[in-house]
Parts: structure tokens; C-alpha cells; sequence
């Protein structure tokens, strides 16, 4: 695991423990968007071939 992907995964747990845990507001959610876009992001990139320069 790269630190892209243990980002994403520690965005996600603090957004569920902030918002079944707490009075979240609205814009806590950013940290569920932001979470899955950069753990989706990462997991593509790593399947990626290398640039051949």
C-alpha cells in the first residue's frame, strides 16, 4: 500500500466516525468524495504501465 491509498482509507474512517459519531455537517461529506476519488485514483494508477521514456 502507497500513501495515496492509506490517505484515502484514513479519510474515509474519519468521515464515518465523524458522521455517525457526531452532528457532521455538510461539508464533511467532502471527506467521503475526497476518500473514494483518491483510493480509485490510486489503485488505477498503480495498475498503469510505466512510461517508456
Amino acid at each position: 500500500m502507497d500513501i495515496g491509498i492509506v490517505s484515502g482509507l484514513v479519510m474515509l474512517v474519519t468521515w464515518g466516525v465523524w458522521t455517525f459519531g457526531y452532528d457532521a455537517p455538510g461539508y464533511a461529506h467532502l471527506l467521503l468524495t475526497g476518500g473514494v476519488a483518491l483510493i480509485i485514483w490510486r489503485v488505477v494508477n498503480r495498475g498503469s504501465a510505466p512510461d517508456p521514456r
